[in-house]
C-alpha cells in the first residue's frame, strides 16, 4: 500500500450518483461541506477509453479542491488502490437515503 491513502468518495449530485477517488479528504471549515482534494483518474496510458471516468476527468479538470455537502454524501471508503471513477444516473426505483439536513430539528413527540 502506498504511503498516501487513497479514497473512494460516492455521492448524491443533481440526480446522479458520482463515485471518485482522491487522496485527501476532510471536515471543511465550512460548515455542513467535506473538502475533497487531489482527485485521482485512471492512467492515460490505458488502451480502453472508459466514457464515464472521462466525463468526470472534463467535470473535475482544474478543480484543486472541491466542497461536496454532508447531506450528499453516501459513502466514503479508504481503499488500498484507486478505480475507475463513475457517474451514474438514478432510475425511479432506486431508493437514495441522505443524512439528516444539519438544520433540521426532530419533531417533538405528543404525549
Amino acid at each position: 500500500m502506498s504511503s498516501a491513502p487513497t479514497y473512494k468518495v460516492v455521492f448524491y449530485n443533481q440526480g446522479q450518483v458520482y463515485e471518485v477517488y482522491a487522496r485527501a479528504i476532510y471536515q471543511s471549515e465550512m460548515y455542513g461541506f467535506i473538502e475533497v482534494e487531489e482527485f485521482v483518474f485512471g492512467e492515460r496510458a490505458q488502451l480502453v477509453v472508459d466514457p464515464g471516468e472521462e466525463k468526470l476527468k472534463s467535470e473535475f479538470a482544474g478543480v484543486k479542491r472541491s466542497y461536496i455537502p454532508l447531506h450528499s454524501i453516501i459513502r466514503i471508503d479508504e481503499v488500498e488502490r484507486e478505480g475507475l471513477g463513475k457517474v451514474s444516473d438514478i432510475k425511479a426505483s432506486d431508493k437514495i437515503a441522505h443524512f439528516p439536513h444539519p438544520g433540521m430539528a426532530p419533531k417533538p413527540q405528543q404525549d
